[in-house]
This record gives C-alpha cells, sequence and structure tokens, in this order.
C-alpha cells in the first residue's frame, strides 16, 4: 500500500515540473487569449496592418477596430520587428517602469487583476526578453533574447 502512495506521489511531482518547464507556444498559451480577450477589436475584420491602420487611423478607431493580430506574423509584427516592443508597451502592466503607468491595452488582458496577471505571465514567458524599447533604441543583443516560438 506504502509503495503505491510513494509511486502516485511521485507521479504527481514529476507531472507538476513537466507542466511549470513547459515551453509556452503562441499556438497552444498565446493565440486562445488573443481569441478570448482581444479579437473582437483586432481579428480579421480590423485593419489588416499597421500601415493600413494609421493611413485611416479615424475609420478604424471610430469603428472600434485596430491593427490586426490574429495571425501569428502579424502578432510578430509588433513585438520583434519592424514595430519593435509595440506589443510589450500596451500590454505591460507598469510595474517595471518609472512612472508606474500601464500600457493602454493592460486592462483587456482579463476581467480581473489575478487573469490580467496570469495573461501577462504568459505573453512575458512567450516573448523572453520583454523589451519596452522602440527599434532604434533595442540592441542586437535584446532582440536575440525575444523567443515567441510557434
Amino acid at each position: 500500500m506504502k509503495t503505491g502512495a510513494v509511486l502516485v506521489a511521485g507521479w504527481i511531482l514529476l507531472s507538476g515540473s513537466i507542466c511549470r518547464g513547459e515551453e509556452i507556444t503562441y499556438t497552444r498559451h498565446i493565440k486562445p487569449i488573443l481569441v478570448e480577450r482581444c479579437e473582437p477589436c483586432h481579428g480579421k475584420d480590423s485593419a489588416p496592418d499597421l500601415y493600413v491602420f494609421k493611413a485611416e487611423k479615424e475609420k478604424w478607431l471610430s469603428a472600434g477596430q485596430g491593427m490586426r493580430l490574429d495571425t501569428y506574423p502579424h502578432l510578430i509584427f509588433f513585438t520583434a520587428w519592424p514595430d519593435t516592443g509595440s506589443l510589450m508597451r500596451r500590454l505591460d502592466d507598469g510595474k517595471g517602469r518609472a512612472d508606474g503607468k500601464p500600457g493602454n491595452m493592460y486592462r483587456n488582458l482579463g476581467a480581473t487583476e489575478e487573469e490580467r496577471q496570469k495573461n501577462l505571465k504568459l505573453f512575458k514567458e512567450w516573448v523572453g526578453n520583454w523589451v519596452l524599447k522602440r527599434w532604434p533604441e533595442v540592441t542586437k543583443e535584446e532582440l536575440h533574447g525575444i523567443k515567441v516560438k510557434y
């Protein structure tokens, strides 16, 4: 009987460590958050990319639409390049910033602060190097730290 309990306890500990060591990916972890929390404004009916959005910004904003983020390539555009750090600046909770001000989309990460922090943690793990800098200021080393696994 003791052997069975020890085996079950060992299995629970092992499975817990596997879950904690799981690599965060776009398809498994990030996409579901985007579908639930972001797609109404940043889905397939949004401006196709940043340049189209900027060209007719008032049109898109009045329709409640933002730049398209419902595909991996669209999301990477706002993470690594060419609009480096944009996703991070908008989702950041502001805790690491001098002014403490969260990004303008932080509130959309969840209905509660607990849910927002949980989702922010997933995004931070997925990105790897949570860079709030813009393209001209970001270093090559900082860019190399961005993971964004599919």
